[in-house]
């Protein structure tokens, strides 16, 4: 039976009978509420599952003072707190994050959503394309789930680990850097630093100021307008798929905002060393571009919009690429 302080602290507020958990089917973990567990795959973050959710809530007879307690990755926290933003208008939840990459990043923020799928089957799932802002009650970071944590997802989680050093002004990209590249077990260093806690702290006053990515909250973005398009076309993980977005922004970066090369030159040797290159190749850009016109941060298909770089910590929101110039970043990308 899983327990937790700081969750039973949390849960004392509710009333048992409408205390609910969504839980990763892989979590070998029993809880004392009804549970619904799914398979953590992106191709099951669908307004279906949504669906599924719901039914689960309402044959339990979930109130609008229920809490939902979403244990898992990204995805369970994407789409438990999507689920629970539209039941019944919206009821409270709660995210334990279990991977390092919703630990840093995907359990914090409020931000909740699904993929649509584009043309009716599972060929195109366009990326959080329906949503909504709302804050869980609480997150709680229990790292005794990183235990098990396969290599991988490691290095996945640890791709919002370099976003978020390049986005703070306080010297954590060299640091950062430092680290991965003295020794392969990424995990090694994040057992001996606070590197967890600089990411949240760095994100939730973030979210603080702009809760609803009206200006500010769009630094987060760096990486991913390049970054969801390859997710989207290769299905690899989030994580490799921001750092080989930041690689190509990066280079956008340099042509548009002045960066210095050496920050993409040590970004790209970082990809290369741990990441390996993206599994795509020159002919498949123009898909990769219409799947960025695509994008929600875009005003419109007819420009595509970035969060690039100055410098480490000095990012700068709504920069616009043309094609040529983002076929030109996309060569990079593809020929290291």
């Amino acid at each position: 039976m899983y327990r937790n302080a700081q969750l039973s602290a949390v849960l004392a507020s509710y009333l048992p009978s409408q205390i609910f958990v969504l839980a990763d089917s892989q979590l070998s973990v029993d809880f004392p509420y009804p549970t619904m567990r799914i398979e953590a795959i992106e191709t099951n973050k669908t307004i279906v599952s949504a669906a599924q959710i719901w039914r689960f809530l309402a044959s339990h007879n979930a109130s609008r003072q229920a809490v939902l307690v979403n244990i898992g990755g990204g995805t369970i926290c994407d789409l438990g707190g999507f689920a629970a933003a539209t039941y019944m208008r919206g009821i409270d939840y709660v995210n334990v994050p279990t991977t390092l990459l919703a630990m840093v990043d995907a359990a914090i923020g409020g931000k909740t959503a699904v993929n649509l799928e584009c043309d009716g089957s599972q060929q195109m799932l366009l990326k959080n394309y329906v949503g909504a802002f709302r804050q869980p009650k609480a997150v709680i970071t229990d790292i005794s789930f990183l235990q098990t944590l396969p290599a991988e997802e490691w290095l996945s989680g640890y791709g919002e680990v370099l976003k978020t050093s390049l986005l703070t002004a306080s010297g954590a990209f060299a640091e950062v850097i430092e680290s991965i590249e003295q020794s392969a077990a990424v995990e090694q260093h994040l057992r001996c630093s606070n590197v967890i806690e600089m990411c949240r702290d760095y994100k939730e006053s973030i979210v603080a100021q702009d809760p609803e990515e009206s200006g500010l909250r769009k630094v987060l973005n760096f990486g991913h307008t390049v970054g969801h398009a390859l997710e989207e076309k290769t299905g690899a993980k989030h994580g490799y798929c921001v750092v080989w977005g930041m690689v190509a922004e990066l280079y956008l970066s340099v042509v548009l905002c002045s960066c210095p090369r050496d920050i993409l030159t040590q970004m790209s040797h970082i990809m290369l060393t741990n990441y390996g290159r993206p599994q795509c190749n020159c002919k498949q850009q123009s898909e990769l571009v219409a799947l960025m016109r695509k994008d929600k941060k875009n005003a419109s298909a007819e420009s595509i919009i970035f969060t690039l770089l100055r410098n480490a910590g000095d990012p700068i929101i709504n920069q616009v690429a043309d094609e040529s110039l983002i076929n030109e970043a996309l060569d990079y990308l593809f020929s290291l």
